[in-house]
């Protein structure tokens, strides 16, 4: 369809990919567990919006720019980076909440402005340019040679991995939530649990401000 080739290979290529843990996975299970599921699933959303600017920038081209152009991916890359380290440092720095469970969540989701969640989701792929490369690597083996309309075909392929992304994120956000439940001393499990997402997005902010375009 549209040129393309593959289709359940790519479903399931996509699948093993979104199971690769990285910064989406983390904000997710961080969100979810230590404010409830609607949080994570409210920065599943933001991550969810975010891969579509990368879908429909690969499509046209524009992603083009930063394998082939170093400065732009420098820019892209050290403002990505940054962004992580500060949700990492965030996190260090939060406290957790004192309350029961129940209004433990209802009181962290109020505090933490939902909107909030959801641009901290966005930004954190939007600002990834991995991300960007990753599409123009893998969706195009995808994509006949001969095939008349290639953007259409790229976007009808990032959308269907945009749709097995959101269930995948949609899915582990309620794991998450449940898994915390299941666990007995949730406030000193957020605590332990942001010191080690902050210290993972530190660690990864790191990383991709020393990333290479290959």
């Amino acid at each position: 369809m549209f040129g393309t080739h593959d289709i359940a290979l790519f479903m399931l290529s996509g699948l093993l990919l979104n199971l690769v843990p990285g910064p989406d996975s983390l904000l997710i299970i961080s969100k979810s567990a230590t404010h409830g599921w609607r949080a994570g699933c409210v920065a599943a959303l933001g991550i969810g919006s975010g891969l579509l600017v990368h879908i429909f920038a690969a499509a046209l081209g524009l992603s083009a720019i930063l394998a082939s152009s170093a400065t732009a991916f420098t820019i892209v890359k050290i403002i990505g980076a940054i962004y992580l380290i500060y949700i990492g440092i965030n996190a260090l720095l939060q406290k957790a909440n004192h309350a029961d469970t129940n209004m433990a969540q209802s009181q962290a989701v109020s505090a933490e402005n939902l909107r909030q969640i959801y641009v901290q989701g966005f930004f954190t792929n939007a600002l990834n340019p991995k991300v960007a490369l990753f599409f123009l690597a893998f969706v195009p083996q995808f994509i006949s040679q001969d095939a008349d309309h290639k953007a259409v075909a790229f976007m009808f392929l990032g959308l269907i991995f945009e749709c097995n992304s959101m269930l995948y994120c949609l899915l582990l956000a309620v794991l998450a939530d449940s898994a915390s439940k299941r666990l007995k001393g949730r406030q000193q499990l957020g605590v332990w649990l942001n010191k080690l997402v902050g210290t993972l997005f530190v660690s990864l902010g790191i990383k991709l401000a020393l990333a290479s375009r290959g």
